[in-house]
C-alpha cells in the first residue's frame, strides 16, 4: 500500500471517529509498525498546516484527532446563529396535504391514502409544528386524530382552511372512500354512536 493510500485511510479514519484514536490501534488497522505510522501522521499534520486546511490533526498523549482549525471558529458559530431553514420534502407536502383536506385524520388513514407507512413523517411534520393532535378517534385502539395548527396556516399565508384552494373533486371523494374503507364505515355496517371525540 502507498504512502498516499495510506494517509487517505488514516485521514478517513480519524474523520469518521470523532474522537482520539490510538496509535496503537491506527497501527493495528493499517497492520503496520507504530513508528512508522507515527511518522506517516506527522507529515500530514504539517501538510495539514502548509495548506492551511480548515482541519487540522492534534496528538494527545500518544493519540491522534481531527478537529477543526482554531481561525474558523468565528465562522462556526455565525453558522450556528443562523436559523435553519425548515424545507418540506415532496412526502412531507403530500401527508400535509392529506392532513389539511381530511382533518381531523388518523395515522392510519394517511397511510391508506399513500399507501405506505407515514409514523416517520407525521412525527416530523408534529416536530416543525405544522400539524397537531386533535382527540382521539372513539374505535378500538382510539387513534390519535390530526389536524394542522395557527403555524400551517401562517407558513402558507392563510386566514384559516376554508381558504385551502379546490382540489379535484373525484380525488376528494377517493380520499373520503379510502378513509371510509379503511375505517371499515361500510353501507351494512352499523352506525358509530360517537364516531369522533374530540379532546377540549
Amino acid at each position: 500500500m502507498n504512502r498516499t493510500r495510506i494517509k487517505s485511510i488514516i485521514e478517513a479514519v480519524l474523520f469518521t471517529m470523532g474522537e482520539t484514536v490510538g496509535l496503537e490501534r491506527l497501527a493495528a488497522a493499517l497492520e503496520m509498525d507504530k513508528e512508522e505510522v507515527k511518522e506517516i501522521i506527522s507529515e500530514m499534520m504539517e501538510e495539514f498546516e502548509a495548506e492551511e486546511r480548515g482541519v487540522q490533526i492534534i496528538e494527545l498523549d500518544g493519540a491522534y484527532q481531527m478537529c477543526t482549525r482554531k481561525e474558523a471558529y468565528e465562522y462556526l458559530i455565525k453558522i450556528i446563529s443562523i436559523p435553519k431553514e425548515n424545507r418540506l420534502t415532496d412526502v412531507q407536502l403530500e401527508t400535509l396535504s392529506i392532513i389539511a383536506y381530511k382533518q381531523p385524520v388518523t395515522r392510519l388513514e394517511i397511510e391508506k391514502i399513500r399507501g405506505v407507512s407515514a409514523e416517520h413523517t407525521v412525527n416530523r411534520l408534529l416536530e416543525v409544528g405544522l400539524i397537531e393532535e386533535k382527540g382521539r378517534l372513539n374505535t378500538p385502539g382510539r387513534p390519535i386524530l390530526f389536524g394542522t395548527t395557527e403555524e400551517f396556516l401562517r407558513r402558507f399565508g392563510l386566514k384559516s382552511t376554508e381558504e385551502l384552494p379546490d382540489i379535484n373533486s373525484e380525488r376528494v371523494e377517493s380520499f373520503r372512500l379510502e378513509a371510509e374503507e379503511e375505517l371499515g364505515f361500510f353501507d351494512n355496517a352499523p352506525e358509530a354512536e360517537e364516531p369522533i371525540e374530540i379532546d377540549t
